[in-house]
C-alpha cells in the first residue's frame, strides 16, 4: 500500500480532495490528453506539409498513441517506485518542451520521434488518476473517478475543435505552440497544489516491469476490462480519425471550422461520465457495460446510414451523424469509466502498474484503430469504416456479456 493510502483515513482523504479539488485533476488530464487526439483532425494538413500519401497519413495519429502506450508500460509503473508529484512534474516539463519542438520541425524523420516522446510524456495522466482515486474514500471512489474521467473525455473531444480552429487560423503548428504554453502553466499550478505521494519501494525498476506480466496473469478483472477497453478504443479512433474526411467531402462540404463544431457535439457525451461513476458505486457496472456496447453498435449503424443518405437530405444526414457521435462517445465513456472503477479496487500497492497496464492495452487498441482507418477508407470508404466499427462494438458486447 502506498504511503498516501496508509496515512489517509476516509476523513482525511476527503480533506485532501478539498485541498486539491477534483476539478484540478480533471482539468489537468483534459489538457494533457488533447495532445493525443488533436493530430486526428490535423491529418490532412500535416500530410500535405510533409507530402505523405493518404494511406499512410493515419500513422501520424498512431505514433503519438504508440508513444503514450510505451509511457504507460514503462513510465507509469514508476509511480509505484518514485515520489509521484516529482514524477508528474518532470513528465509535464518534457511534454511542454517536446510540443515546442514539434512546432518548429521540418522533416518527417524528426516529427515522428518527437510525436512519440510527446505521447510518452503525456502518460502522466495515468499517474494523476490513481492519485485522485487514492485520495477518495472507497465508497466515493467511483464518483471521483467519474468526475476525473469526465475531464479526460472532454479533453479528448475538445482536442479536435481546438486543433481545427488553430489550424484554420494559424496553421497546424499553432496547436503545438498553444500546447507548450498551456502545459507550462499547468506544470506551475500542479507544482503548487499537488501533494507528495511516496510509495513503498519493495521492488527495483526491473522487478517492477517484470511484475506487469504477473499482474496481467493473476488479475482476471484487469485482463477482461483492458481487452474490452482496447476493442472499444479501436472503434472510437476508427470513427474520429475518419469522420473529418467524410465531413469535408462533397457530400457535406464542411470547412475545418465546421468539423471542429461537429466535434463539439460529440463532447456532450462526456456529461454522463459522473453518472456512470455513481452507478458503479451502486453495483450497476454490468448494466452500464452492456448498455454502452449496444449504444456503440447503434451509433455506427446510424453513422453508416447518414453517410449513405441521398444528397437532398444533407441536413438530416448531418444531424444523424452528430447523433451517432454522441451515441459512440457515451458508449466509450461508459466502458472506460466502469473499467477504471473496477481496476482501482484491485491491489492498492500496485495501483500505478495496474492503471498503466489497463490504459496501455486499450491505447494499443486505439493506435490500431487509427492505423486501420486510412486503409479501411481507401478500400471501402465510410461504409466499410462503419461496418468495422459496429463489428468491434459487437465483439465488445459479447465479451462483456460473458464476464461476471
Amino acid at each position: 500500500m502506498s504511503a498516501i493510502d496508509e496515512v489517509l483515513d476516509d476523513g482525511s482523504r476527503g480533506i485532501a480532495l478539498q485541498r486539491v479539488p477534483v476539478a484540478l485533476f480533471a482539468l489537468a488530464v483534459g489538457i494533457m490528453v488533447t495532445n493525443l487526439f488533436a493530430p486526428q483532425t490535423m491529418l490532412p494538413a500535416i500530410a500535405e506539409n510533409f507530402e505523405m500519401s493518404g494511406s499512410y497519413s493515419g500513422f501520424v495519429a498512431m505514433v503519438t498513441l504508440l508513444g503514450y502506450s510505451a509511457g504507460l508500460f514503462l513510465l507509469v509503473p514508476l509511480a509505484d517506485l518514485h515520489e509521484n508529484r516529482t514524477l508528474v512534474l518532470v513528465m509535464l516539463s518534457v511534454a511542454g518542451t517536446t510540443a515546442a519542438l514539434i512546432a518548429s520541425v521540418d522533416t518527417v524523420v524528426a516529427l515522428f520521434p518527437l510525436l512519440f516522446v510527446l505521447g510518452a510524456s503525456c502518460s502522466a495522466i495515468q499517474i494523476l488518476v490513481p492519485i485522485a482515486a487514492s485520495m477518495a474514500a472507497p465508497e466515493k471512489r467511483g464518483r471521483v473517478i467519474g468526475d476525473v474521467m469526465g475531464g479526460l473525455m472532454v479533453g479528448i473531444l475538445l482536442a479536435r475543435p481546438a486543433a481545427s480552429f488553430l489550424e484554420d487560423v494559424w496553421g497546424w503548428r499553432a496547436f503545438y505552440v498553444a500546447s507548450a504554453t498551456v502545459t507550462a502553466v499547468l506544470t506551475l499550478l500542479l507544482a503548487i497544489k499537488l501533494p507528495r505521494r511516496v510509495p513503498e519501494r519493495d521492488l527495483g525498476y526491473v522487478g517492477l516491469i517484470k511484475s506487469l506480466f504477473h499482474l496481467l496473469a493473476t488479475q482476471p478483472v484487469l485482463r477482461s476490462r483492458a481487452i474490452s477497453a482496447a476493442i472499444v478504443m479501436a472503434a472510437f479512433n476508427l470513427f474520429w480519425t475518419s469522420v473529418a474526411t467524410i465531413l469535408q467531402s462533397p457530400s457535406f462540404g464542411l470547412s475545418g471550422d465546421g468539423v471542429g463544431l461537429f466535434a463539439l457535439v460529440g463532447a456532450g457525451g462526456a456529461a454522463v461520465t459522473p453518472v456512470f461513476g455513481r452507478m458503479a458505486d451502486k453495483g450497476l457496472s454490468k448494466t452500464v457495460t452492456v448498455t454502452s456496447h449496444f449504444l456503440m453498435i447503434l451509433g455506427f449503424l446510424v453513422a453508416a446510414w447518414a453517410g449513405a443518405a441521398p444528397s437532398g437530405l444533407q441536413l438530416l444526414s448531418l444531424g444523424l451523424l452528430g447523433l451517432s457521435a454522441v451515441l459512440l462517445d457515451v458508449g466509450v465513456t461508459g466502458d472506460q469509466t466502469i473499467g477504471r472503477h473496477a481496476i482501482n479496487h484491485l491491489k492498492p500497492e500496485a495501483r500505478g502498474r495496474i492503471n498503466g497496464l489497463f490504459v496501455g492495452i486499450f491505447f494499443l487498441g486505439g493506435a490500431a484503430g487509427s492505423a486501420a482507418s486510412g486503409f479501411l477508407w481507401s478500400y471501402g470508404g465510410w461504409s466499410l469504416t462503419c461496418l468495422a466499427g459496429a463489428a468491434l462494438g459487437a465483439l465488445a458486447l459479447l465479451l462483456g456479456m460473458r464476464n461476471r
